[in-house]
């Protein structure tokens, strides 16, 4: 067995997640490729220090974002230090990832997002991410038990980091996802949002909300996280404390919430969930 299925599965024995095990793969594929191009096809356990620093270079000198190179040396010493038992790996210092704000929308352009989809689908699929907070990973995987419409609520199971948490259902969202689930005779065990072979894909969250940002004319680089943090911002303006959002949020640390401290409006006050009052003010 190769040294990728031998991560593999050392990768699954450990619960990491589908998303995790997939990049790491990806990664240390990449690394064999580039070694056998640079005729240092050798055993895998006669990888040295600098075969790794080699590559690691060229990445840099191919202009990858540091979080990229982080990624890549992650999967490597994960091949080498925890499949391979090579040890040497553990002293080689990780690139510093630049700290920037992440891109939100307010909400005039929340509500330009929304009217630009005519899919009745795509239009509740958006403004449930906005609504909830959810990733785009999450999303897709919900299946219909996971709701709790009469409630208000909804389940993340085994969300990143494999935890489970709750999520927001917002008052003007829960009967358009109650009819929509009637209307396509979905039972508890189905996926909420179905693709061609099982649930949908994140590739197709992202194309509509790609596309629905440039029929939009919107200037921002707009992606499905970009509605979560939005949704985050929005919350903070209407009031939430911190601790709450990290909550709803799923963030291990309250420091990673803080963030859309600074991003909030400081004239915005009261509590409500940012998709029913933006339907009060907008739609």
């Amino acid at each position: 067995m190769d040294l990728v299925e031998l991560m593999r599965k050392e990768l699954v024995r450990r619960h990491y997640s589908p998303k995790t095990v997939d990049s790491y793969v990806f990664c240390v594929r990449k690394f064999l490729l580039w070694c056998k191009a640079n005729d240092k096809d050798k055993e895998p356990r006669r990888i040295t220090k600098q075969d790794i620093k080699d590559y690691l270079a060229w990445l840099c000198e191919k202009g990858v974002a540091a979080s990229t190179l982080n990624l890549h040396q992650q999967a490597l010493k994960f091949a080498l230090l925890s499949v391979l038992n090579k040890k040497f790996f553990v002293n080689l210092p990780f690139s510093k990832v630049p700290a920037k704000l992440p891109e939100v929308l307010t909400q005039e352009e929340v509500v330009k997002l929304f009217k630009a989809i005519d899919n009745p689908k795509h239009s509740l699929i958006v403004r449930l991410m906005y609504s909830s907070g959810l990733r785009v990973s999450e999303l897709v995987r919900l299946r219909v038990r996971d709701l709790e419409l009469e409630k208000g609520f909804g389940w993340v199971r085994k969300g990143k980091g494999a935890k489970d948490r709750v999520f927001l259902l917002a008052s003007g969202i829960k009967q358009e996802l109650s009819e929509f689930i009637q209307n396509n005779g979905l039972g508890a065990q189905d996926w909420v949002f179905r693709g061609r072979f099982g649930h949908l894909t994140t590739r197709t969250v992202y194309e509509v909300v790609k596309q629905a940002s440039v029929k939009a004319g919107l200037s921002k680089r707009v992606h499905p996280h970009t509605l979560r943090h939005s949704f985050a911002t929005h919350l903070i303006e209407n009031g939430y404390d911190v601790i709450r959002v990290q909550s709803l949020l799923g963030h291990n640390s309250v420091d990673t919430t803080m963030v859309y401290v600074h991003m909030a409006s400081p004239e915005l006050l009261g509590v409500a969930s940012p998709y029913d009052s933006l339907c009060e003010n907008y739609l």
